[in-house]
């Protein structure tokens, strides 16, 4: 089910995998969970079902806010953006653009009728730049228009006056002037510099991390109306309405109560819609309210790039000590994000940052400094894994370089520093003072590997490089532990209604939002179970600010977690109600009284579900509630960043092959084993796809997706032409991807844990197969043992470079 094993392959061939015969005594698979449940027909969680718009996604037939018809008058916006990445503004010249055909007006920062800083919580943005501007890029104004082309082609005609300024523009330079967007934060536990000085090795090292770029295929896009009475209807792309409808009206200086925002899906978002999709929705409703139209601003795809932030970039310094058998026994740790020009989500990013830097490993005496650097580029945001990427690629980088200083299998120095099973063992609890409960990497990890074949092919691809001087291989397991839940307890929480109507049909409203990871559909198979009913009976509407109040981001991982709860409560009080009055029909007691199949059936009777319902409803009887739900267990010291701030973890490993070409620096992913845990699954093939998905984009950040900005901070890679996400192409011929059969031993929905980020990091076994064939392709020489110092993204150019046969 949604596995690609392929048949056996030469060992010849450079696009396979090292194939060794498996030890027949080895276990087989995990296959995804199979758990004992009532047939299909009376259950819909735990199976696989199509997304619920799948069929219309195929036809063209799902409406994106692009596609919705238009209202009369609508008018179209196209931003001015910066030229220069730090200077005075002095002044705006639009006389050229307002004399251009269908030109209707500009609206700069003097027309924001409220505040003219965003309602971000550092409130530190603008909503148009005013005395100075921060980047290339930042948004200026607008220009609107009758079309959108007379828009995009009046902005060209408006003329800036700039007064250049000095502009930070790499985490070198603002370490250096001290430049943050928010404090340095230092995390410590033991004594990291006895812990040092007391240790049999040590090693220092120091690399770099990119950032990324999104690339969701609908751009950001906002479509704002005026309505009668001051009230406003906005259309907005975004993984958080609630925001966006907060933004709105802080900007127009009215409540929140006359704005409301609507979504009914996204064409991606990957946290790039959390905060920033609200700038467009604030633009839109401002040149709305000067003109008194409706107004559609939709970025162009070279314009997304330029206005809107990344994945934080990362720079790293290390000094970790250890014994050996590779246990780590002191480490200090120094990261530095950038951050771009205002703090935007970057503190909670660098928080996660510092949480995940232990990854799956005890760290008995540990110094963390965390440094948030302001620069003078996009303001980088939210993007999957949330800064658990940054976190973990560099304890994973540390443990790779202890491996190769003491000439021992990785595998083995990893499984050496795991977390232990339980307290008994002593060696469960974070830096951060949270104790790992549930630790399945004892057991998963060697499960992998001999799942893998992992010792039969490191013997195998040590074979083949000893015999090819010109392609190297290089194999890796890597492992991932990642919390699941707001770090910011305040936004574990979320609301939904379930609506019975007279002919038995279910509507589910919710405060989660379906950016194609299937949160609708595995919201609608929660409700189905818990009234029984079959799920195509079941309909999950549009994101909408005017019936779920104050619902947080679908972010964090943690959709279904809190959405599928609160609406499994909701539906649930419904079902109390046909209940009660069922078994005062028969005389039975309320909990004798089930629902399965599409029917209620007591000791006495058995009644088809849309029948009690037409007879509740003649007997008064409520057939709609809500539902509300809060994260259990977790609080967290945002001062001391100490606490429990994770309801659970999840785990996953991932075994990867790579090849790379010596001579060209080329490289490709060859072979990839994943083995993850996400529970009871809800909806296997969905929790597959968001993890071969997970991975692919994991793998595109560690290998081809390169951000550049020149010396002036103008970035250079800002197309499709320039920036390269992985392709059909990319993908490995073998990729296998199993599921852990343990349900969540938390009380969590259905037994299943969190799917979306946690398998973005699988990927970084691709970047430690990487360094491994480098390590490979100097084998003999001095440094056979020395660090392997490979930037990411390991493109050509940077796997050359970690060769030696490009210097800076």
């Amino acid at each position: 089910m949604n596995q690609r094993d392929p048949s056996p392959v030469s060992r010849d061939a450079v696009d396979d995998p090292v194939v060794v015969q498996a030890d027949a005594h080895a276990d087989q698979p995990v296959a995804a969970p199979q758990a004992p449940t009532p047939p299909a027909t009376l259950r819909a969680m735990g199976h696989s079902h199509i997304h619920e718009s799948a069929r219309a996604q195929v036809a063209g037939a799902a409406h994106y806010i692009d596609d919705l018809p238009e209202i009369k008058g609508t008018l179209y916006a196209s931003p001015i953006l910066s030229t220069v990445a730090h200077g005075r503004l002095n002044g705006v010249d639009a006389s050229a653009a307002l004399a251009l055909p269908g030109v209707r007006g500009v609206v700069l920062s003097a027309d924001v009728p409220g505040d003219k800083m965003l309602a971000a919580f550092a409130h530190d943005e603008p909503v148009f730049a005013m005395d100075t501007v921060q980047h290339i890029g930042q948004v200026i104004g607008l220009v609107v228009a009758d079309t959108v082309m007379q828009a995009r082609r009046a902005v060209r005609a408006v003329k800036l006056d700039i007064t250049p300024l000095p502009a930070v523009l790499t985490v070198q330079d603002a370490l250096a002037a001290e430049s943050y967007v928010l404090p340095p934060v230092f995390v410590r536990r033991g004594d990291a510099a006895a812990g040092l000085a007391g240790s049999e090795h040590r090693l220092q090292g120091t690399f770099d991390v990119g950032g990324q770029e999104h690339f969701y295929l609908e751009g950001q896009i906002a479509y704002a109306m005026p309505l009668e009475q001051k009230q406003w209807w906005v259309y907005s792309s975004t993984q958080h309405p609630g925001e966006v409808q907060h933004w709105v009206a802080h900007a127009l200086g009215i409540d929140n109560h006359a704005v409301r925002v609507e979504c009914r899906r996204m064409g991606g978002g990957f946290g790039g819609k959390e905060t920033q999709a609200g700038h467009l929705a604030v633009w839109a409703a401002v040149a709305a309210h000067k003109l008194g139209r409706p107004i559609k601003l939709r970025l162009d795809r070279d314009e997304d790039f330029m206005v809107t932030g990344k994945r934080h970039p990362f720079a790293y310094r290390y000094d970790v000590g250890f014994d050996g058998t590779g246990r780590i026994t002191g480490l200090n740790l120094h990261m530095a994000a950038n951050c771009g020009f205002s703090a935007d989500l970057s503190g909670p990013v660098a928080d996660r940052a510092v949480f995940h830097s232990d990854n799956a490993y005890y760290l008995s005496d540990v110094e963390i400094a965390s440094y948030r650097c302001k620069t003078n580029t996009q303001s980088h945001t939210a993007f999957r894994g949330f800064g658990g990427p940054q976190g973990v690629i560099v304890i994973e980088a540390i443990l790779g370089d202890v491996a190769r200083a003491l000439g021992l299998d990785a595998q083995d120095v990893r499984l050496r520093n795991l977390y232990g099973r339980d307290a008994s063992e002593g060696r469960n609890v974070t830096h951060y003072q949270m104790t790992v409960e549930d630790n399945i990497l004892h057991e998963l990890m060697p499960q992998l590997e001999r799942d893998a074949n992992y010792r039969q092919r490191q013997a195998a691809i040590a074979a083949w490089n000893a015999t090819n001087p010109v392609l190297k291989r290089g194999l890796a397991i890597t492992p991932v532990k990642f919390g699941i839940s707001f770090t910011a307890t305040l936004f574990n929480q979320a609301g939904a209604l379930v609506h019975v109507y007279t002919d038995g049909s279910v509507q589910v409203n919710h405060g989660g939002t379906e950016m194609g990871q299937g949160l609708h559909t595995k919201v609608a198979q929660i409700v189905a179970d818990e009234l029984g009913v079959p799920l195509h009976r079941v309909l999950v509407t549009a994101s909408d600010t005017s019936k779920v109040p104050n619902a947080s981001a679908t972010a964090a991982s943690s959709g279904t977690d809190l959405n599928g709860r609160a609406a499994q409560f909701a539906a649930r009080h419904v079902r109390d109600n046909l209940a009660a009055y069922v078994c005062g029909l028969d005389g039975c007691g309320a909990g004798a009284i089930q629902f399965a199949g599409g029917q209620v059936i007591s000791p006495k009777k058995v009644r088809a579900f849309d029948d009690v319902v037409k007879e509740a409803y003649a007997n008064r009887i409520q057939l709609w509630s809500d539902g509300f739900y809060r994260t259990p267990k977790i609080h967290y010291d945002k001062t001391t960043l100490t606490g429990r701030p994770f309801y659970y973890f999840s785990y996953g490993a991932a075994c990867t092959e790579v090849v790379i070409d010596t001579l060209t620096g080329e490289s490709r992913v060859i072979a990839v084993d994943i083995l993850h845990d996400v529970g009871h699954s809800i909806n296997p093939a969905i929790d597959i796809g968001q993890i071969e998905g997970g991975f692919v984009q994991g793998m595109g950040w560690l290998t081809t997706e390169q951000l550049v900005w020149n010396d002036k901070g103008y970035l250079a890679t800002h197309a499709p032409s320039t920036y390269k996400i992985p392709a059909t192409g990319d993908i490995p011929a073998h990729f296998r991807v199993n599921l852990w059969p343990e349900a969540n031993r938390e009380d969590n929905v259905g037994g299943s844990k969190a799917v979306g980020e946690p398998p973005f990091m699988l990927a970084i076994s691709v970047y430690e197969a990487l360094r491994n064939a480098v390590a490979a392709a100097r084998s003999g020489g001095e440094d056979d043992r020395a660090p392997v110092q490979l930037t990411a993204p390991a493109t050509a150019e940077n796997v050359l470079r970690a060769l030696g046969k490009v210097s800076d």
